[in-house]
């Protein structure tokens, strides 16, 4: 049995899925990175200095009353809240995630269809009395004047 997993984990498609795993987790690690530090912030500020990582509403007020000015102050005073910053910030991460997904799959296919080459369609065939070479249309030999229809 140990032979046989042995077998298993060494397949390619095992360490091809283990590859695209780490890169995939890499890879969202920076789309966060993107998402939270540079597109957030301009968006924030046209919006009118809004940091959308404190976007908060308060079900149950925490030890200390509010009003509280950050989401780092309400989860201090153990205030229970609703984060729908972070649940902004998610989805647009996934959308940056989802479209670059989508123009790898498409990058792709379109390497795909340019590798598969369509079957050649025959433009000539022998003739079956004097073997010439004549156009597949051909319903009588110009050379052997035999009927081919």
């Amino acid at each position: 049995m140990l032979k046989e997993f042995k077998e298993f984990a060494m397949r390619g498609n095992v360490l091809d899925m283990a590859v695209g795993i780490i890169l995939g987790a890499s890879f969202g690690g920076i789309v966060n990175s993107l998402v939270n530090d540079v597109i957030m912030p301009p968006i924030g500020y046209v919006l009118g200095n809004i940091d959308f990582s404190n976007l908060f509403l308060v079900i149950k007020e925490g030890n200390v009353p509010g009003p509280y000015i950050s989401l780092a102050q309400a989860k201090a005073s153990g205030a229970v809240t609703i984060n729908y910053g972070y649940f902004i910030n998610t989805i647009v991460s996934f959308v940056i995630v989802a479209f670059s997904v989508f123009i790898l799959v498409k990058g792709v296919n379109k390497l795909r269809r340019q590798q598969e080459v369509p079957p050649l369609v025959p433009t000539t065939k022998e003739c079956i009395y004097c073997f010439s070479v004549i156009p597949v249309k051909a319903v009588r030999c110009p050379n052997c004047t035999s009927d081919l229809g």
